[in-house]
């Protein structure tokens, strides 16, 4: 069986395109990118509004995680509240809908 992750990063939107670049020269260009708002706990720093941020979803495979996970981290931290989160999911199936590749040949 073909194990493969689903990467979700919350950056911030300032940060995205050198994130996006980043992941784009080590090959990963398959992803979905949308602008969502939130907020972390932070300290209880005011305002307690949300704040802009970008969420980053992509899928890859199992041995690719902790370099597309250093990639993110490496372009998207300024070491202060509010850079994000990146969250790691299992996903049992990926089915390229033109070819009906499935698993990890459906990825990139």
């Amino acid at each position: 069986m073909e194990f493969m992750k689903k990467i979700e990063a919350i950056v911030r939107e300032e940060e995205f395109d050198r994130v996006h670049k980043a992941l784009k020269q080590m090959g990963i260009v398959p992803m979905t990118a949308y602008p969502v708002k939130g907020r972390g706990v932070q300290g209880g720093v005011p305002p307690y509004e949300l704040m802009p941020k970008m969420k980053i979803e992509i899928v890859v495979k199992d041995e690719d995680v902790e370099k597309v996970v250093n990639v993110i981290i490496q372009n998207a931290r300024r070491g202060i509240p509010g850079d994000g989160k990146i969250f790691i999911l299992p996903v049992y199936e990926a089915i390229r809908i033109r070819t009906e590749e499935r698993g990890n040949e459906a990825l990139y």
